[in-house]
């Protein structure tokens, strides 16, 4: 039998603040365990939770971006269960009364555009880490305990891991673009649990699902879901049933296997938190953010493609990170050709690039870049060239121009010398130019190459064509 899989993903954001989501512990990465925490993140008897606003602000960004219905009202709950990294006994999220629902992500497969719904984006704690293995023992870190979420659960509308994929890549282009998550996934700050089921094909219900916890790797996700569709698979074919449960993925074996059996039933015991006050925002802060909620990936993309003549591939590439953004822009308002500008950016400039988290750092600047174009449109020097200086200007606060005059580097413009060179290069290729000047005039490529060649790329790459269709006839 042939069947369909059904995939839903919850993604754990880590929301950008400095502090945590009920106290004033930093939320800094790679501290010495137990060193970031404090009575209210510890769970410490007598301890209250006071909610951080900036946390809220980001929350109402990520569920705006996502195209939400804000709520000016939601509710905080007590998720309660019992896990030696959950030094409370209990959660505090959202349940219920949620900060954002309905909204959804667009993402894009083998170039088919498909759009998957967002059921709810709420705010909740994280809890701490179990650490295994120090001295033979299993210790637990509270440092990440009460780090601010946000919880983002997608509708079962992906049907392949490869959808699951390209979701939590677009999800996580999202929540960087906007500045209220990192993209981190070796750190953690960016994981998601994945809903899987499978259903004969061409049937409206449900299959039991199986949850498979915290992934935070694009390539884990597809090769987990992949493993879990062909045990699924397994199973029914057999004549079983698949029970439902939650279960992890190891890398190791490509296999998933069993944490612990879930109910259908919640198990959770939710009720409202009764140390917080239901969440009130009002419709004037929502407006604001809205109005100052920055351009989104797919709506940059859009505009490169549309308005500036970009390739869909090339706007991919230079829209793969904020900073990415700001650097091929801001080369735009110098030197005003953006295809130009965005080919060399994606080919030269990003090869020296590297990011982390929101930040990353550039080899050249903008105004390097602009100028060094400029020199090139100018034909004051050629594109091999142009490699040339741009090698020497990484990492210097050097000009192009200044690199350009200390080389001693120009364009051989000189009229007579390159036409006697385009007729030594007719004469030794004598059946190419047979064949330009029977009409193949793709071989002009050909003694454009070797023109470039015998001047080390210092020839006036224009005239040089206009020479050699002049001197191989009408044919070309």
């Amino acid at each position: 039998m042939e069947y369909e899989p059904v995939i839903g993903l919850e993604v754990h954001a880590q929301l950008l603040t400095k502090s945590k989501l009920f106290c004033a512990c930093s939320t800094d990465f790679g501290g010495e365990p137990n060193t970031n925490v404090c009575p209210v993140c510890l769970g410490l008897p007598g301890s209250l939770p006071v909610l951080n606003q900036q946390a809220v602000k980001f929350a109402v960004q990520t569920g705006l971006a996502l195209g939400c219905t804000v709520h000016e009202k939601s509710i905080f709950a007590r998720k309660n269960y019992f896990y030696p990294d959950l030094p409370k006994g209990y959660q505090i999220s959202q349940f219920e009364e949620p900060i954002a629902t309905h909204g959804h992500l667009d993402i894009e497969v083998d170039g088919v555009t498909r759009r998957v719904g967002i059921t709810r984006a709420h705010m909740e704690e994280d809890a701490g880490k179990n650490v295994h293995g120090v001295a033979g023992d299993s210790l637990v870190d509270l440092n990440r305990a009460g780090t601010p979420l946000c919880e983002i659960v997608g509708e079962p509308d992906l049907r392949s891991s490869a959808e699951a994929a390209a979701y939590l890549r677009a999800m996580r282009d999202l929540l960087v673009f906007i500045g209220v998550n990192d993209g981190n996934l070796e750190e953690g700050s960016f994981r998601c649990d994945a809903n899987v089921s499978i259903r004969p094909v061409g049937t409206e219900k449900f299959g039991t699902r199986c949850e498979l916890k915290n992934i935070n790797s694009f390539k884990f996700v597809q090769r987990a879901i992949d493993a879990e569709i062909i045990r699924q698979t397994a199973i029914l074919d057999a004549g079983g049933k698949v029970k439902q449960e939650t279960r992890s993925f190891d890398p190791d074996t490509g296999l998933t296997q069993t944490l612990r059996a879930k109910d259908d039933a919640h198990d959770y015991r939710y009720f409202p938190e009764p140390d917080l006050p239901p969440l009130r925002i009002d419709a004037a802060f929502i407006a604001a953010e809205r109005a100052g909620l920055r351009e989104l990936p797919v709506a940059v993309r859009k505009r490169w493609v549309d308005d500036l003549g970009l390739t869909v591939a090339t706007a991919q590439t230079l829209s793969g990170h904020p900073k990415y953004v700001s650097f091929f822009e801001d080369v735009c308002k110098a030197f005003d050709q953006p295809v130009k500008v965005a080919n060399f950016v994606a080919n030269e400039v990003l090869r020296g690039a590297k990011s982390h988290g929101l930040d990353a750092d550039f080899t050249v600047t903008p105004a390097q870049v602009a100028e060094l174009l400029t020199l090139v449109e100018s034909g004051a020097i050629s594109g091999k060239q142009a490699k040339e200086v741009f090698a020497a200007l990484e990492g210097t606060d050097k000009s192009a121009r200044s690199i350009v005059e200390e080389r001693g580097l120009r364009v051989v413009s000189d009229s007579a010398s390159l036409e006697k060179l385009c007729l030594q290069l007719i004469e030794k290729f004598p059946s190419q130019a047979a064949s330009v000047r029977a009409g193949k005039k793709s071989l002009l490529g050909f003694f454009m190459g070797q023109a470039m060649k015998e001047t080390g790329g210092s020839a006036d790459p224009k005239l040089i064509s206009a020479l050699f269709e002049k001197l191989l006839g009408g044919g070309a």
